[in-house]
């Protein structure tokens, strides 16, 4: 049954946040808030007038306390903001010590510990191994092993921050040796990042049929990528400076409870491909989220001529050929030790067809073929002034729609080189 929330933004057909989701999300002075609507509940405010039971003193903090308390905590929110509850009644005649609008407070990224991101999408890696390996796309080892790399938790970037064109080492095919400077292959990559709630001890792995419930949330991720950079320094430890430089996140966390909904079987494997080693092994309860992330890019001239953002692409979650709960229970396999706020990402989701490919590399075949776009202006990869715009949402006849947010940014051009000297 669908509850109505008292805030009347959050009954909009097209809003992000209904009363079903409630994400998570930081403000710039550490508080928790949760979005309903266009506004955010302040949990501390809420805890002050005896609405809700317990305090929520950061975010890593309610991580760790597990899926328990979480549930709790968000049928407690849920009975706040609905209109139909005494708690509801209670919380409407504090509305105005209750709610911010979002539009009038600044978000921070979401605590964030050490971050790792996976290649999970099958499609995405066959399509990027036909253009350095045509003859055999598939390396070996991607269908036994979910691959990943630790990336730099140092660059992550909320969503709004503008994103400078690095510069660094590549080599062109036909070049006798390596020059210096601004990336001439900047990219995106669409991703759906999740954070780890409790964690495990060093030394202790996670089995598959308990990863869930170290899962405290999702969010969106678009993990930058210069190409050129990439493709020179990646044999033989992968990626390094070509993805350190920035990658975005979307500032609100969804709680895997709000997805529940969209819980999906995990997309089939052909029936040739190998089994999952044991330990990675769900059979038939192997679920995903059906989850849809699109892509828009607005360039410079479209913003001065008034053109609408143009959409890229719009993959799915569900198409990844090794799931969120597979990709935790790897990540601790060999006892590594997880902790509360840890964000894991998917790596590029793309699917099946054209219009599901999560990058530029693929959508242009590493640049062979460019898009045009509504302004007469071609790209291959990413010019400066570039804004991508990354969304994500479920839906479902007899549910609220459940939207992500946006995740955004907007490519500078790069550090002059007489800037970088040292004085």
């Amino acid at each position: 049954m669908r509850s109505v929330s008292w805030v009347a933004s959050a009954e909009a057909p097209d809003t992000d946040f209904p009363i079903s989701n409630l994400p998570y999300g930081v403000l710039a002075d550490r508080r928790v808030v949760v979005a309903i609507g266009d506004q955010m509940l302040d949990l501390a405010a809420a805890h002050a007038l005896g609405l809700i039971p317990n305090a929520v003193a950061s975010l890593p903090a309610l991580m760790s306390e597990g899926p328990r308390a979480w549930h709790l905590l968000r049928s407690s929110l849920t009975a706040l903001l609905s209109a139909e509850t005494n708690e509801g009644r209670r919380a409407l005649s504090a509305a105005d010590k209750l709610l911010v609008p979002i539009s009038e407070a600044e978000l921070v990224l979401p605590p964030v510990g050490d971050y790792t991101d996976f290649y999970a999408s099958v499609h995405h890696a066959t399509n990027v191994g036909r253009l350095f390996r045509p003859d055999n796309p598939l390396l070996p080892n991607y269908k036994h092993v979910p691959i990943g790399y630790h990336g730099r938790a140092s660059s992550l970037v909320p969503s709004g921050t503008p994103i400078r064109r690095p510069r660094g080492q590549s080599k062109l095919p036909d070049a006798e040796s390596p020059v210096f400077g601004p990336t001439r292959s900047l990219d995106y990559e669409a991703e759906i990042g999740f954070f780890v709630g409790p964690g495990n001890r060093l030394g202790a792995p996670i089995p598959i049929a308990e990863a869930e419930d170290h899962i405290f949330g999702f969010c969106l991720v678009n993990d930058w990528s210069a190409r050129d950079i990439q493709s020179w320094e990646y044999q033989p430890l992968g990626p390094f400076l070509g993805k350190s430089f920035a990658t975005t996140l979307s500032p609100w966390i969804i709680s895997l409870e709000a997805l529940a909904p969209f819980r999906v079987p995990a997309s089939p494997r052909p029936a040739d491909d190998p089994h999952p080693l044991p330990y990675l092994d769900l059979g038939s309860r192997a679920e995903s989220i059906d989850l849809f992330v699109e892509v828009y890019l607005t360039t410079e001239r479209m913003r001065e001529a008034g053109h609408a953002p143009f959409r890229l692409s719009r993959g799915n979650f569900r198409d990844l050929y090794w799931t969120a709960a597979q990709m935790l229970t790897h990540h601790a396999s060999n006892g590594c030790n997880l902790r509360p706020g840890d964000l894991l990402a998917s790596g590029t989701i793309s699917g099946p067809t054209p219009d599901s490919l999560g990058c530029l590399l693929e959508i242009t075949r590493r640049g062979a073929a460019p898009i045009s776009l509504p302004s007469g202006e071609t790209r291959a990869f990413l010019a400066d002034g570039d804004e991508v715009t990354m969304r994500a949402f479920c839906e479902r006849p007899g549910y609220h729609r459940i939207g992500f947010g946006d995740c955004r940014g907007i490519i500078l051009p790069a550090h002059q080189a007489d800037s970088l000297t040292v004085r």
